[in-house]
């Protein structure tokens, strides 16, 4: 691998890390931060094909992204000040990243103040930690790219002016903030479980990320919620292999091949659904006792689709949304047949009409009832609001397997 490609990789694995340290390093400035993290990655491009890639990369970025930090400062304030305040930091950077872990906590707990609002805490996230584009974090949200922008903008703002600092909350704090670190984890998962445009479905840097996070944030933590997200994540990711055959195109859950399902990954999974489940059943938990059932099923056929459909009622009761509601009657028709099904499906319409999957779960069930001219106009629906090509193949496909 030749020094830009070496450089390519660690932006994709480190970024993340160097980007929450280097917040830290900046006092909060989020937007001097990201200017400071694409120069330090701009240098590695130009010095390590030239004089070879260092030993500890990791270390060399979070080097040169602090002393970019510290110029940067220096240039605002004066150098006393800066001397007080970074004293003997720059002698502990092999030490601190041992410790970066901690410091995209911190990160996360900063994003997700409640100055903020519950929306800008998930999509500042997202964008700071996960890497994401806005337009990926508005298609997460289902709202327009501009919508979104405006919503980063005024939350940057709002940590810097109300001086939000960045810290991980202690005590009662820690609780009533940990719902919305648990949904940004979750919404950085999904984007890689299922990437919402461009070639690649799955995106398995972001699902392997979110997972590592979600193991760092039950360490922490101890919080059945924890448990309940990261048995979620598991259990999903474990049928990543299945998911896309050799051509790149998706494989449906009852067409996968089983065999090619992580088992060590399903059963650390199954071993804490049980306390998540006691803990509570918040909304993670729950799901992660359908994905259980899914994962205990030797075969498509055994799956317990009146469970499933039990679990997805008591998960609208507890956590209700449009898609859960799709979800559920996606499983409802499993059970009780394709026309009971579309009766739940249908006034889901107003809320989920721009949402590929409310369409493309519509034109499926038209199908198995024989109503192809029906099937076909909602499979072309689908494919009107889909963003990432295997999926966009694989309706294409359906709408030309109605002929």
């Amino acid at each position: 691998m030749n020094g830009v490609a070496l450089v390519e990789a660690a932006y994709r694995a480190e970024r993340a890390r160097v980007l929450a340290t280097t917040i830290r390093a900046t006092h909060g400035d989020f937007d001097l931060a990201e200017e400071i993290v694409q120069e330090t990655f701009a240098a590695a491009v130009a010095r390590w094909p030239r004089e070879g890639t260092p030993d500890a990369p990791l270390a060399w970025l979070i080097t040169v992204a602090r002393n970019k930090a510290i110029d940067a400062i220096r240039r605002r304030i004066k150098l006393r000040e800066i001397a007080a305040q970074m004293g003997d930091e720059d002698a502990c950077v092999e030490i601190e990243a041992l410790q970066i872990p901690d410091d995209r906590l911190r990160l996360m707990f900063t994003c997700c103040h409640p100055a903020l609002a519950r929306e800008a805490q998930v999509a500042l996230t997202l964008q700071t930690l996960g890497g994401l584009t806005t337009e990926e974090i508005a298609r997460a949200f289902l709202v327009q790219t501009a919508t979104m922008a405006q919503r980063l903008v005024r939350a940057k703002n709002k940590i810097k002016t109300a001086r939000i600092r960045y810290e991980v909350p202690q005590g009662d704090e820690l609780s009533g903030r940990l719902q919305s670190v648990i949904d940004v984890i979750y919404l950085i998962f999904n984007e890689g479980y299922a990437a919402t445009k461009g070639d690649a479905w799955i995106r398995r840097d972001l699902c392997s990320e979110a997972i590592r996070l979600g193991r760092v944030l039950l360490e922490l933590t101890r919080s059945p919620r924890a448990q309940g997200l990261l048995a979620l994540m598991l259990l999903q990711d474990s049928r990543r292999d299945a998911r896309m055959n050799e051509q790149g195109d998706l494989v449906l859950l009852e067409e996968q091949n089983r065999e090619l399902w992580d088992r060590a990954q399903i059963e650390e999974a199954l071993a804490l659904v049980p306390p998540a489940l006691r803990g509570g059943a918040d909304s993670h938990a729950l799901q992660a006792a359908i994905a259980a059932l899914h994962a205990s099923a030797k075969t498509a056929a055994e799956t317990d689709w009146p469970q499933i459909a039990a679990l997805y009622g008591e998960l609208m009761r507890r956590a209700p949304s449009p898609v859960v509601a799709l979800n559920r009657a996606v499983a409802v028709a499993m059970t009780s047949g394709p026309e009971a099904g579309l009766a739940l499906i249908e006034p889901l319409a107003s809320e989920l009409s721009t949402y590929h999957l409310w369409h493309a779960a519509r034109a499926d069930l038209l199908r198995r009832l024989r109503r192809m001219d029906e099937a076909a106009q909602a499979y072309r629906e689908a494919l009107r609001h889909v963003g990432s090509e295997p999926e966009r193949r694989f309706l294409q496909r359906r709408l030309e397997d109605l002929g």
